[in-house]
């Protein structure tokens, strides 16, 4: 059932690894699709580390949306549909990371039993 609470997770390092892929970073193409390995550890700092990540996947979302945005200003081109998909992009990902506020993956990640009245677990 984690692997269900897990997915928008995969997906965003998915998604941030196709980014890479497109601008030629391969480094960063092997960390995005690496990383989500370490998920299977249960650790405390697994769950900070991949919170952080994706937050700042999610802010190379919004550096990129408005890169091409105005690119795509300057050359007179339509820009609106893009920073749409781009920003909703952006905060998938980010909101990706509430996932480790759910009960199950709070005890798992933390060891903690869940407190009770949460009822995801």
């Amino acid at each position: 059932m984690n692997l269900l609470r897990l997915l928008p997770v995969l997906l965003s390092f998915l998604l941030v690894a196709a980014h890479f892929s497109r601008a030629d970073n391969g480094p960063l193409v092997v960390v995005s699709l690496v990383f989500p390995l370490i998920l299977l550890l249960p650790r405390p700092w697994v769950a900070r580390v991949t919170q952080l990540l994706l937050i700042l996947a999610g802010l190379e979302w919004v550096r990129t949306m408005v890169a091409l945005a105005s690119m795509r200003q300057e050359a007179g081109e339509p820009w609106i549909r893009l920073a749409v998909i781009l920003g909703g992009v952006a905060l998938f990902t980010m909101a990706s990371a509430l996932v480790f506020r759910s009960a199950a993956l709070r005890a798992r990640y933390t060891g903690e039993p869940p407190l009770e009245g949460d009822r995801d677990s």
